[in-house]
């Protein structure tokens, strides 16, 4: 966790595997990171685990989902109720479900 970053009341950290929060970073409440899934082709529903990183100046607004091996590129923006499941560009706003680019942030 960066420095100023912080996370939100009821944000879940599913980390089976590693998540970084860059400095200036807000994750709002009730969103959740989730680092493992399980793999549907196979019988066993082996459980399947990528990082999340969150780099700086990012903010997740409230009860987002970010999917596993997601990078949230610098000054990147979610919008609520959204759920991210490829990586943001740089100074980019997404939203929906699945979460799809809608503009620049500046």
């Amino acid at each position: 966790m960066g420095k100023n970053s912080c996370l939100g009341r009821n944000v879940d950290c599913y980390n089976y595997d590693k998540i970084t929060i860059q400095q200036n970073s807000i994750i709002s409440q009730n969103s959740f990171l989730c680092t493992a899934s399980h793999n549907y082709k196979s019988k066993n529903f082996e459980l399947i685990r990528a990082p999340i990183t969150i780099k700086e100046k990012v903010w997740v607004a409230a009860n987002c989902f970010v999917a596993p091996g997601i990078m949230m590129e610098k000054e990147s923006v979610l919008l609520a109720n959204s759920n991210l499941t490829k990586n943001t560009k740089k100074k980019s706003v997404y939203a929906g479900n699945p979460a799809k680019f809608k503009k620049k942030r500046y």
